[in-house]
């Protein structure tokens, strides 16, 4: 018997009022995956990683998270469970360093709570842990530095360290590169590519040359909807994939 997928949506949709913004989506992600939803602005990608979290309620369908049905979970359920995400604009604390930005995130997995605050000294486990979490990521150079003093590229590698911190056995990446330099952008990506296999990664991302390099299977989704769904050759070579990107240069 085959393992359930990590990640699975059955005719997922949502309304605002009469507007469809997610119609009868379908995806199923194995462990491990490597996935990308593209499409043009307003293609309802976003909505979806919102579905996907708990951010939203979906009007109709499932979300199903290791074969178990997660739809009505808030998203603190989702995150015991094991998803995590980042968002299109940073969500950070400036004021803290970026050792205790991470601390602060395995400590409330380990479910210390409060108690961080008192003591973060006496908390070794936790802090070794973030300790090694920021070198795999190589922020450990800027560990004791306030999180509003880092380049914005590396404020979007601590974003992904606050949500690795979980342990996440799903993670969602809402445009990880938005904003970010060419050159650290790339950077960026390496590093998010080097992340073991078994965390299995959604993300959406409007750079084309990102995407390609970095998704093993893309979803492209028009109008809520998903057009086709294949592999970044597939999808570069798809007629109705680039007549969506009105003949921008899709390439893998």
């Amino acid at each position: 018997m085959s393992p359930a997928p990590a990640l699975q949506t059955r005719n997922l949709v949502k309304r605002f009022g009469g507007f469809t913004a997610t119609s009868d989506v379908s995806l199923s992600l194995a462990a491990g995956a490597r996935h990308a939803l593209i499409g043009p602005n307003g293609a309802g990608k976003t909505t979806l990683i919102h579905l996907l979290s708990g951010y939203l309620e979906p009007s109709a369908g499932q979300v199903l998270l290791d074969g178990r049905d997660v739809t009505r979970l808030a998203q603190h359920q989702r995150v015991a469970r094991g998803l995590a995400r980042t968002f299109q604009i940073n969500s950070l604390f400036p004021d803290l360093s970026v050792l205790e930005s991470v601390v602060m995130a395995v400590a409330q997995r380990r479910g210390l709570g409060a108690r961080f605050w008192r003591a973060v000294g006496s908390h070794a486990q936790a802090v070794d842990e973030a300790a090694e979490l920021l070198h795999s990521l190589g922020l450990l150079d800027v560990a004791r530095r306030p999180a509003r003093e880092l380049a914005y590229g590396r404020q979007r590698l601590l974003e992904i360290a606050l949500a690795l911190a979980l342990r996440p056995r799903v993670l969602l990446l809402d445009e990880p590169a938005a904003g970010v330099p060419t050159g650290e952008s790339r950077a960026l990506f390496e590093i998010i590519a080097q992340l073991p296999r078994d965390v299995t990664i959604v993300l959406i991302e409007h750079d084309m040359d990102l995407v390609f390099r970095f998704a093993e299977r893309i979803s492209v989704l028009v109008n809520g909807a998903i057009l086709t769904e294949g592999t970044p050759e597939q999808i570069a070579q798809d007629p109705q994939v680039r007549e969506v990107y009105l003949g921008s240069s899709l390439h893998a």
